[in-house]
């Protein structure tokens, strides 16, 4: 190989610190295919390699660095792609991508026309990208900012309706063309004026398929257009020719057909088709409409003082006070400073009620505010808020590929060169065993199979329900990481719950209180005695009772490990454990005995609050379990899915909460080790795993089990850790996403179940199978409308998950 058909790549390099690093690095880029020399520089921290004409040899080296435990820094970007017609379209633009030097991974989704590239700086961006796609006949769209949404919902809305002018154009001159060929065709100048007529739809209503056809074959690839380009094409000059030399045919005892009206009834049945596919596809991204559209273009910022200045959201800076008036959209996340309201979190959470919002709570962008007014300090602007994480994600899962969808793919790569042999096969086929007509009905074979064939239903049976089934779990609260967590969620049989965060609040409340001979007179004292205390659970009784009528303490004192001390216009109390009474030597009521004794079963935490000469109330504190727990769980079980509960709390506590929320099986003192163990011996019994913790201190669970499930609120979501995050905490979420899952899986496999049939039987079919038993040749212009509708079908049928019941 000569120097010029080689060059040279550096890949950078990240964790490679020390010679050894270096070494090992080295040594692993001896086994990679493709690479002619390399060598590591330590110092510059990159691995230099020389490679031939193979450009998967920088993708091969980048893996074998990852597996090596080193990494090599990318970047992962999503790009709009423009003028994809069917399924073998994605399948040609993902393939040039993935064979562009730099580019690691590629991934395009023909359902909602977007690709996601991970690619190395430096080696390649994103303008060598599109300069690539455009060679091939399609677009990138490389911009990253609000006006590149709305210059592309522009230019759909204008193809859209350019498709329909063309449809209505083709559908208004097919009509007489049909009308004719039907009824008149023996008159004069019947074929001039058909051929008049079909000329403006196969040349203007069609062009875009030859024009696409004709970028294909040039780079040796073919799609639907170049079916629908052939077959037409085809259709229409044989016509042309039986009209201007009819002779050559009746020289030969032959009658001289024409098929405009195939050709041009094709041709609108497919424009229609394409523009009812349209407008379904548009509905199976609606929930991603719907998140944009939650955030305001502008936004009131006070400044100095009380100078109110409105300025668009992009402006926001941290730190910035926002004015949020009654019925606006909040811009961005922060806390409120000053001011209270009720806050319509649904659109995030899911939860329909209203959230109160006061001093010191946390907002988010996207939520919708009540009556109030407040205002409230900027924490997290542009594509750090939560809203902005949703969408991101929700962009991704939905641009996702589910595994079944790599079965199809490869389907999609030979499809039509496939149906154009099949179609050439049947036309020879029928000249050398058709008798009478055998040309003419060759012909017609030849154009019906390859108007039949359908690569768009296959292409659009897996990604259009992937969308709409994430875009429905987005909209109720469940984010849903990517198309095999989906599909993961329909096998899961048993589910792990940890305690803390998860089945409970995740913070100690007041749960009981009993005050002797019901005389709730000191009261405050207790309060202004816990306000002064720092340990976590005083917190819990300040929460409850609040700080209104706050008492003046002459002395304050905490005694570790008992409690606290403090005097009150001369008077000693104590609130605390009853060793604190007891060494004090003060007695405890009977009745307040009962109800600790009772708190005390229940795995709660008991304050005993007395003066120096008695006991004057107990209360109990305790994680109480969320609402709905219950609910959740016997649904769980109910659908026969086993649920367990997992904590690191004593055996008391763990029964305790585990009875109140309806789990059988439960595991106490378990630390996070024993926690991964367990769920690995739930494995090795053949069981499928699911595990819902706060994403954080159950990692090692989460990324052990079959499906995690990270329970989060607010901007503390652990959106990275898991497959699937519950926003809203709520774990009746679980068996929502769970039949979610079952009902989008169940809708993949519908959808290519009639795919695959429509092509099996219509195929040959069109090809003329039928015809030596019944006589039966399918018409062109009867295989273009099936086609039409096939992938309309598909799409609806997805359509039909935003109306399931979860």
């Amino acid at each position: 190989m000569t120097k010029e058909e080689t060059h040279t790549v550096n890949l950078p390099l990240k964790n490679v610190d020390s010679e050894h690093c270096a070494l090992i690095v080295d040594k692993g880029l001896d086994k990679v295919a493709g690479i002619l020399a390399h060598k590591v520089e330590l110092n510059n921290k990159r691995a230099v390699i020389t490679i031939g004409d193979d450009s998967r040899a920088i993708t091969r080296a980048v893996r074998a660095i990852r597996d090596l435990g080193y990494a090599v820094p990318t970047v992962q970007k999503f790009f709009p792609v423009l003028h994809m017609s069917c399924a073998s379209c994605a399948v040609s633009v993902q393939t040039v991508l993935e064979n562009l030097p730099g580019v690691i991974a590629a991934s395009v989704n023909y359902a909602n026309a977007t690709a996601t590239v991970e690619y190395i700086p430096g080696i390649t961006d994103p303008a060598a990208m599109k300069d690539t796609i455009q060679s091939i006949g399609y677009d990138l769209v490389l911009e990253e900012a609000e006006e590149t949404n709305d210059e592309l919902e522009r230019l759909q809305k204008e193809n859209l309706r350019l498709l329909k002018h063309k449809t209505i154009l083709a559908i208004t001159l097919s009509v007489p063309i049909v009308v004719i060929g039907m009824f008149f065709m023996h008159k004069p100048y019947a074929n001039y004026i058909m051929w008049l007529l079909a000329t403006p739809v196969v040349l203007y209503c069609g062009r875009q398929f030859f024009i696409n056809a004709w970028k294909q074959f040039k780079h040796r690839s073919s799609n639907m257009d170049t079916l629908v380009a052939v077959s037409t094409g085809v259709a229409y000059l044989f016509s042309v020719f039986n009209t201007v030399y009819p002779s050559f045919w009746i020289q030969r005892d032959l009658e001289a057909h024409v098929y405009f009206e195939a050709a041009a009834v094709v041709i609108a049945f497919i424009l229609l088709g394409k523009l009812l596919e349209e407008r379904a596809k548009s509905s199976t991204s609606s929930a991603i409409k719907k998140l944009i559209g939650l955030q305001p273009k502008t936004v009131t910022v006070v400044q100095d003082g009380e100078q109110q200045l409105e300025i668009p959201v992009a402006a926001v800076k941290v730190g910035i006070i926002v004015l949020v008036k009654p019925g606006e959209k909040i811009p961005v996340d922060g806390t409120v400073s000053n001011g209270q309201s009720f806050v319509d979190e649904s659109m995030i959470s899911g939860e329909p009620l209203p959230v109160e919002k006061k001093n010191g709570d946390k907002v988010f962008a996207g939520t919708i505010n009540q009556k109030g007014s407040f205002r409230f300090v900027a924490e997290k602007v542009g594509a750090s808020t939560m809203l902005a994480q949703i969408i991101t994600m929700v962009k991704e899962a939905q641009g996702s590929r589910a595994p079944v969808q790599k079965a199809v793919d490869k389907i999609a790569r030979i499809f039509v060169p496939v149906v154009i042999g099949i179609a050439v096969l049947s036309m020879i086929l029928w000249i050398i065993l058709g008798g009478t007509n055998a040309f003419t009905h060759g012909l017609l074979a030849f154009v019906t199979v390859l108007v039949i064939a359908c690569p768009c239903a296959l292409g659009l049976a897996t990604p259009t329900a992937i969308m709409v089934g994430i875009g429905k779990g987005a909209e109720n609260g469940i984010l849903i990481k990517n198309a095999e967590s989906l599909e993961a969620g329909k096998n899961i049989d048993t589910v792990v719950l940890d305690k803390t965060g998860t089945i409970t609040i995740g913070r100690p409340v007041v749960t009981d209180e009993y005050w002797l001979n019901n005389d709730r007179s000191l009261l405050p004292v207790l309060v202004s005695m816990e306000n002064q205390s720092e340990h976590p659970l005083a917190e819990a009784v300040t929460k409850k009772f609040g700080h209104q009528g706050l008492v003046q303490l002459m002395s304050f004192e905490s005694i570790t490990g008992y409690g606290i001390q403090a005097v009150v216009n001369g008077r000693e109390y104590f609130a605390g454990s009853k060793n604190l009474l007891d060494i004090n030597n003060i007695p405890v009521a009977l009745p307040l005995q009962a109800a600790a004794g009772k708190w005390l079963q229940e795995a709660k935490t008991v304050i005993y609050f007395a003066n120096e000469r008695e006991t004057v109330a107990v209360i109990a504190i305790g994680d109480e379990i969320k609402p709905g727990v219950n609910n959740a769980v016997s649904r769980l079980v109910n659908a026969g899915i086993e649920v367990y509960m997992v904590t690191g709390d004593n055996e008391q506590t763990a029964a305790a909460v585990a009875a109140k929320a309806g789990i059988r099986h439960f595991k106490a003192g378990m630390l996070p080790a024993d926690k991964e163990n367990f769920i690995r011996s739930l494995q090795q019994q053949g069981k499928m795993v699911a595990m819902a913790g706060d994403g954080i201190n159950d990692s090692n669970a989460l990324a052990r089990a079959d499906f995690s499930i990270a329970m989060g609120k607010g901007s503390d979501i652990a959106i990275d850790v898991a497959q699937m995050t519950i926003l809203s905490s709520d774990l009746n979420k679980i068996p929502d996403a769970l039949r979610l899952s079952a009902q989008t899986v169940g809708t993949i496999h519908q959808n290519l179940f009639w795919a695959f049939i429509y092509n099996l039987i219509g195929i040959p079919v069109a090809a003329g199978i039928l015809y030596p038993f019944t006589g039966f040749l399918l018409n062109p212009m009867i295989a273009g409308a099936a086609m039409a509708l096939s992938s309309v079908s598909v799409v609806t049928n997805s359509l039909r998950l935003k109306w399931k019941k979860m």
